[in-house]
C-alpha cells in the first residue's frame, strides 16, 4: 500500500526535536513514516515508537520499518500515548512529535470521504471505525449543527448551512461528499461562492466532530508532556487556527510560574514553570516548500522543552 503523505516542515521539525542518538522518541501521528524515517536516521542505540490510528498507516509503517529492530509500531490514537508506552515498558521519552490533522493519503483516497473534490460515501473516520460523518450529519439537531459549524469550522454562514442540511435530509439522507458540498454551496451567498471552496469549513468542522479531534488533542498534549524526561521536547504541527490556538495556550500554561496576586510581597503558591519554548514563534513553510507542497501553506510548528528538575 502506498500511504502518500509528504511530511511538512521536515527539517525544521527534526531540528527542533534535537534528536539524540541514544534517545527514545515517539511519533504520535506517524502516517506514512516520513518524519519517523528522519528521526530513525539519527538514532543509533535509541528507540522509536510509531503510533497511528489509521489501519492504512499501520500497514505502511510495518512495510517500511520491517527490518528495524528499534522501531515499535502501535495502532492507537496519540491521546493514549501514556498507555502505549506503559505497555511497551517505557516510562519516559526524550521527544514526542504530533503532526495534527488529516493526511494527504486520507484526502486523496476518495472512498475515505474526507474531500469535497471527489464523489464518495460521507465517511471521514480516521480510525475507519465508529460513527461516520453521514451518521452524524443526519442525526444532529439544527442547534447542534450550528454549534459544530461555528465552533469547529468558524463558519460565518453556519445557520443558513444548517437550515439547508436540515431541509435536504428530510427529502433524502445526506450520504455522499458531493451532495453535501452542493448543499453548502447553495446555502452560501452568491457573492462569496468563489472566494474559496464554500464547503471547506463545513468539511473541516464535520471531520473534527467525527474524530473528536480537539478533545484528543487536549488529552494528547497533556499526556505527551507528562511522559517527557526533563530536557525532553514536544514538537507539534497544526493546520488550522483552532489546533494552533490550543497548542499555544497549553504551552503558555506550562511556562507559567507564580500565580500569586501581584500585590503579594512574596510567592506563596510555589508554582514554577515546567517548560520553556524552543521556538519563540511558530515556524511556517518556506517558499520552496510551498512550491513543492501547497498543502504546507497552513502548517505551523511549535516546540517546547520540559525544564530540567532543579535539585537542592
Amino acid at each position: 500500500m502506498n500511504f502518500s503523505h509528504k511530511p511538512v516542515l521536515l527539517d525544521e521539525t527534526i531540528d527542533a526535536l534535537a534528536v539524540k542518538a541514544d534517545g527514545i522518541y515517539v511519533d504520535g501521528t506517524a502516517g506514512g513514516g516520513g518524519h519517523s524515517s528522519e528521526i530513525l536516521r539519527r538514532l543509533k542505540t535509541g528507540r522509536l515508537i510509531c503510533i497511528d490510528q489509521d489501519p492504512d498507516a499501520i500497514k505502511t509503517l510495518h512495510e517500511r520499518f520491517s527490518d528495524c529492530e528499534n522501531v515499535s509500531i502501535v495502532k492507537s490514537n496519540f491521546s493514549h500515548i501514556k498507555d502505549v508506552l506503559s505497555e511497551l515498558g517505557i516510562s519516559k521519552a526524550d521527544g514526542v512529535l504530533l503532526d495534527i490533522g488529516v493526511s494527504s493519503h486520507q484526502l486523496d483516497t476518495a472512498e475515505r470521504g474526507f474531500s469535497y473534490h471527489y464523489d464518495a460515501p460521507l465517511d471521514m473516520r480516521m480510525s475507519q471505525s465508529g460513527q461516520t460523518a453521514a451518521d452524524l450529519l443526519n442525526t444532529m439537531s439544527y442547534a447542534e449543527l450550528v454549534r459544530m459549524l461555528d465552533g469547529y469550522g468558524e463558519e460565518k454562514f453556519a445557520k443558513s448551512i444548517a437550515r439547508a442540511i436540515e431541509r435536504e435530509r428530510e427529502i433524502e439522507p445526506i450520504t455522499t461528499t458531493l451532495r453535501l458540498a452542493e448543499i453548502v454551496r447553495s446555502a452560501y451567498p452568491a457573492s462569496k461562492r468563489h472566494d474559496k471552496h464554500p464547503a471547506r469549513k463545513t468539511f473541516q468542522a464535520l471531520r473534527i466532530a467525527v474524530n473528536g479531534e480537539l478533545d484528543r488533542l487536549s488529552e494528547g498534549l497533556d499526556n505527551s508532556f507528562d511522559i517527557l524526561k526533563p530536557g525532553g521536547r514536544l514538537a507539534v504541527i497544526t493546520f488550522h487556527s483552532l489546533e494552533d490556538r490550543a497548542v499555544k495556550q497549553r504551552m503558555a500554561k506550562w511556562m507559567q510560574g507564580c500565580t500569586c496576586p501581584r500585590d503579594f510581597p512574596i510567592c506563596v503558591c510555589g508554582k514554577k514553570p515546567s517548560a520553556k519554548l524552543v521556538l519563540k514563534k511558530p515556524v511556517t513553510a518556506s517558499e520552496q516548500e510551498l512550491k513543492e507542497n501547497p498543502r504546507s501553506r497552513s502548517a505551523k510548528l511549535r516546540c517546547c522543552e520540559k525544564i530540567k528538575e532543579i535539585t537542592v
